[in-house]
């Protein structure tokens, strides 16, 4: 599958300013995604959670009643700056405005997905468990040092960390 090019990985502090960004394309994506849109539009990632240091990007997950429907929404959601790339078979993954200048990450998913529940579960933990967030954000800041260059090493290197914490969340 085709990749956007990369963007280096920098992992900066808390920007109190990304809420509100966020709230902004809420109302954008629920009017452009509402015949679709199920579950709802979230804030997820680590923009979600006050006080975690984060790369500067807004990541937004869209709740939508079926994938395959859903590409219907490709075109508008592009004339809204959304550069939509194959990503994983169980979403519909984009960025806005560019890939070399990504202020958001979206994706399209299913709410029966297990990723639907894992994610809030994520999000939810670190909001309500400081010391686990503060753990994540050295280790964030870590591997953007030594994956600097290449965003799937970094995200990667950050799944043993996200499946235990999901587990603990959700009690597996």
């Amino acid at each position: 599958m085709p990749q956007p090019p990369e963007e280096r990985v920098h992992v900066v502090d808390y920007d109190p300013a990304w809420p509100a960004k966020f709230e902004a394309e809420r109302a954008v994506l629920e009017r452009v995604v509402a015949p679709w849109l199920e579950g709802g539009v979230h804030h997820v990632g680590s923009t979600a959670v006050p006080g975690l240091a984060a790369k500067p990007v807004v990541d937004i997950m869209v709740g939508v009643r079926d994938l395959e429907e859903a590409r219907a929404v490709i075109p508008r959601l592009a004339a809204e700056s959304y550069c939509y790339f194959p990503y994983r078979e169980y979403f519909h993954w984009f960025c806005k405005p560019s890939p070399q200048r990504r202020l958001f990450h979206m994706y399209l998913i299913e709410p029966v997905h297990p990723q639907w529940r894992a994610r809030l579960a994520f999000r939810d933990w670190l909001r309500t468990h400081p010391d686990t967030a503060s753990e994540y954000g050295a280790l964030k800041h870590e591997l953007a040092e030594r994956h600097r260059d290449d965003r799937e090493a970094y995200t990667e290197a950050k799944e043993a960390f996200v499946e235990r914490v999901v587990a603990l969340a959700l009690n597996l």
